[in-house]
């Protein structure tokens, strides 16, 4: 997969991309990783990237001209037809589905933002798309855009090396994850639940979707609004329910 991201901090993403499983996916070229540095394609002795924005306003505003040149040149390294996207508050909520179908595609270059945001010009003439992460700010536009990549990525084929654990994440089936224990058995007095050391799986397998059951409704209660649910799934989540209300009486 092609993976185009244009910053004015080259060195993030770099940085992010040497470690873990995405620098893996990147040393065995699962990932084609290409950073343009906005700066590069500046056009003036000092390397101006922003300036003050039209109508006054407190900030700086990154500017149309060295922008496009660093898109123009991603797209030309790119597969046809490679989406160009930003990750910014006004976007579309990004979700697990959203990193799942992306992750089919040939290729996708991300444009980090700074300061107050884009000439709107550079909006209108090269984007294709806004994702969001969240309703909230924060200082510039690479850590939202690894994140998005990050949940991508790992969706590629071999990128994760157990292909089971990315059938079994969380929200995939529209629910929280259940919790996991390791060893030792006992800390500071307490337990593994005992249905986990049975060895009986189906019995496991219960107690870890009741378990996702309970999360999801006390903290995520809007995801089970509109989720299918087997016959079996609906007679636990209906047992759940009745726990959480014999807890709250007593």
């Amino acid at each position: 997969m092609y993976v185009g991201v244009v910053t004015i901090f080259p060195e993030i993403i770099k940085d992010y991309f040497a470690f873990g499983i995405m620098g893996r996916a990147t040393r065995e070229g699962l990932v084609d990783l290409n950073i343009f540095d906005v700066r590069d394609y500046a056009f003036d002795l000092h390397k101006t990237v922003d300036d003050r924005p039209y109508g006054g306003g407190p900030g700086m505003v990154l500017m149309y001209e060295p922008l496009s040149s660093a898109v123009k040149a991603a797209r030309r390294k790119a597969p046809a037809d490679t989406k160009v996207g930003l990750v910014t508050p006004q976007g579309e909520k990004f979700e697990q589905k959203t990193a799942i179908d992306k992750s089919r595609l040939d290729g996708i270059i991300l444009v980090c933002g700074r300061y107050e945001g884009f000439d709107e010009r550079f909006i209108e003439e090269f984007v294709d798309f806004e994702w969001s992460i969240g309703d909230y700010i924060v200082s510039g536009g690479e850590l939202p855009a690894l994140t998005c990549l990050d949940a991508i990525i790992r969706n590629l084929p071999a990128v994760v090396n157990n292909a089971q654990s990315i059938l079994d994440e969380s929200f995939l089936d529209g629910t929280l994850d259940y919790p996991q224990y390791t060893r030792p058995e006992l800390v500071d007095s307490r337990k593994v639940p005992s249905v986990l050391l049975s060895g009986n799986h189906s019995a496991v397998n219960s107690f870890r979707k009741a378990a996702s059951f309970r999360k999801t409704y006390k903290r995520r209660p809007d995801l089970l609004v509109g989720k299918t649910f087997s016959e079996d799934e609906r007679k636990l989540l209906v047992k759940c329910f009745s726990d959480e209300d014999d807890q709250r009486k007593r």
